[in-house]
């Protein structure tokens, strides 16, 4: 026992890492960099100009420009045996573009390998027309496959990383680009992140983060065609679905790199206070789409209105946010708490039909019997009204006795297509009622009042006599001539 304890005395102490021994790590591994670059770029150049390297280039050179050349008339003849387009190939036209694209490369990369043979034959160098075919090669599969990715950033993302990994590999450098990536490292505690980790770790998220929105695409189309689900349970399992496989992509990723998950303790430990203080809004939008779904209150293709006064059609419901498209054809974004914290009328939360009432007013005297007949005719001739199953008749109630009219009310069950077009509809109304109102001569009155003088005086002048209030004539007045 005395023994260890001597040992682990003599043993020195691990020293702190420095900002300075850090950076140090970096430079050193910069400079094996610029060593492994100056001593490639020095061989690629002998190589270059030597003869054999100067007749290899001017291959290169006169098969590109004859596949130029060529890649027009092929490219015609390619649009002319092309299969038509079709209701049950809509794949034909993305295909086509495909092929127009590669026809150049095609035809060099051809060249190249014939080229490349007939050196061989002549016992001849021939080893960058051969590099020069592969990258060829490998860029023309790699746009071959890239080009049913519909997305136009996440295709040339794809393809420009897998073309340098590919011109690594058949230049025979990949390995050591690696090892250059991995020696500039530094250590932060007990962990050592280098540059080849990092962009490993950002190529992996990239290509993870990709085929999570496809999967997620394919689950969301395969439950959206099922009939058995209500609206917000499909949109609920997509949402959930979408939010757990971009889970687990950042955790492989982390998993990848070498980070430690346990050490991720005390992160969420810091995001729970983050959510507290910074976060709050965003999480509790995140928690009122979550009982929006499952309480099932608010539904896509339900008409409501907001307390703010915003009415509108849902169209989807999100994680943090419901889309509300108004009559307008505006789209809204209102966040999920406004229907959790606020009162919401949803106009067709249980049945699709409602009751309106469109009033007006009559002159006094007017027989109520045809002031019915009009507004049932007007009802009639508005095509809103429900019919079917559950129709119920149009009304006419007479409701009060107004300062110069008889208020009426015309009482009208909307279909649920009218519901969801309240402005309109009661345009339409008015419109019919005005028309059916003049048709049997019935009178719209307008406020008139009666003025009453109790006391006091009030001087009068009859037309035509110029004396003022008083009976005195205006100076200059003689009255002659009247």
């Amino acid at each position: 026992m005395h023994e260890v304890v001597q040992l682990a005395q003599a043993q020195p102490a691990p020293q702190p890492e420095t900002t300075e021994s850090m950076l140090k790590g970096l430079t050193s591994g910069f400079e094996k960099a610029a060593d492994f670059i100056a001593k490639g770029a020095e061989s690629l150049s002998a190589q270059l100009f030597s003869d054999s390297g100067l007749a290899q280039l001017a291959v290169i050179v006169g098969v590109g420009l004859l596949a130029w050349l060529l890649s027009k008339p092929v490219r015609a003849l390619v649009r002319r045996i092309w299969p038509a387009t079709g209701e049950d190939t809509p794949f034909l036209p993305a295909g086509l573009k495909a092929v127009e694209r590669l026809i150049l490369p095609l035809i060099w990369v051809i060249g190249l390998w014939a080229g490349a043979e007939t050196l061989a034959q002549l016992e001849t160098g021939n080893d960058l027309l051969r590099i020069v075919a592969s990258l060829l090669n490998a860029w023309i599969v790699i746009r071959l496959f890239t080009a049913f990715v519909r997305d136009p950033l996440w295709a040339r993302t794809i393809a420009t990383v897998a073309w340098v990994i590919a011109a690594l590999n058949i230049l025979r450098l990949l390995n050591p680009t690696i090892a250059l990536l991995d020696s500039a490292a530094v250590t932060i505690g007990s962990a050592r992140l280098s540059l080849y980790m990092v962009i490993k770790g950002l190529l992996l998220l990239v290509v993870l983060l990709w085929l999570s929105s496809m999967i997620a695409r394919f689950i969301q189309a395969r439950i959206g065609r099922s009939e058995r689900l209500t609206p917000s349970v499909r949109t609920l399992i997509a949402q959930g679905a979408r939010i757990l496989l971009f889970f687990i992509a950042i955790m492989v990723v982390l998993s990848a790199i070498g980070v430690d998950l346990t050490a991720l303790a005390v992160f969420s430990g810091a995001f729970g206070v983050g959510i507290g203080f910074g976060l709050q809004a965003i999480f509790s939008n995140l928690a009122a789409g979550i009982i929006m779904l499952l309480e099932r209150s608010i539904k896509v293709g339900d008409f409501v209105e907001l307390e703010s006064g915003l009415t509108g059609e849902v169209r989807e419901i999100n994680i943090r946010s419901t889309l509300v498209t108004t009559n307008d054809n505006v789209d809204i974004l209102v966040p999920n708490a406004e229907f959790i914290n606020n009162r919401v009328t949803n106009w067709t939360l249980r049945e699709g039909f409602r009751r309106i009432r469109i009033p007006f007013g009559v002159a006094y005297g007017t027989d109520k019997e045809l002031v019915r007949k009009a507004g049932l005719e007007a009802a009639a001739e508005v095509p809103h009204m429900l019919t079917g199953t559950g129709a119920r008749e149009a009304q006419v109630w007479l409701t009060g006795f107004g300062d110069s009219s008889l208020d009426f009310e015309l009482i009208v069950w909307l279909s649920p297509e009218a519901v969801k077009r309240p402005a309109a509809v009661n345009a339409d109304y008015n419109w019919a009622i005005e028309t059916a109102l003049g048709k049997y001569g019935i009178e719209i009155p307008f406020p008139q009042r009666d003025l009453h003088i109790r006391s006091g005086e009030l001087p009068m002048r009859l037309v035509g006599d110029t004396r003022d209030g008083k009976g005195k004539k205006p100076e200059g007045d003689s009255g002659e001539g009247e």
